[in-house]
């Protein structure tokens, strides 16, 4: 088994796509007005809009709720996202963790928490 993707539900598929293409410089691969992703090498972030919901199961995600998960990305340069990153929510500026990860904590436009981190080198 391979994990292949995590897919974030939204109202607004363009705005979530823009602020994960300005984060990661990878541009979104569009399906349909309703559907992008960003294929990145480790994994594939999905965005799908509120109207692909139906199609599994009506009702069972709801888009700007998440409080329970992180979603992280391993850069080489946690201070320079941070200033490209400029005008989002930062939750946790570029802050040295105890365990030697360099780490930036932001809110995308729906409010779920992204994480920023380096390793120690």
């Amino acid at each position: 088994m391979n994990f292949a993707s995590i897919r974030i539900i939204t109202t607004d598929v363009a705005r979530l796509a823009a602020f994960y293409e300005r984060a990661t410089g990878t541009p979104a691969e569009w399906a349909t007005d309703d559907f992008a992703e960003l294929k990145l090498p480790a994994a594939t972030l999905a965005i799908g809009s509120t109207r692909t919901v139906a199609m599994f199961a009506a009702g069972s995600a709801e888009p700007e709720a998440n409080r329970s998960v992180i979603i992280e990305f391993l850069v080489d340069d946690v201070d320079g996202v941070h200033r490209n990153l400029s005008g989002v929510e930062v939750v946790q500026e570029p802050t040295t963790m105890p365990w030697g990860n360099r780490s930036l904590l932001v809110r995308d436009p729906d409010g779920n928490l992204v994480n920023f981190f380096k390793r120690p080198a």
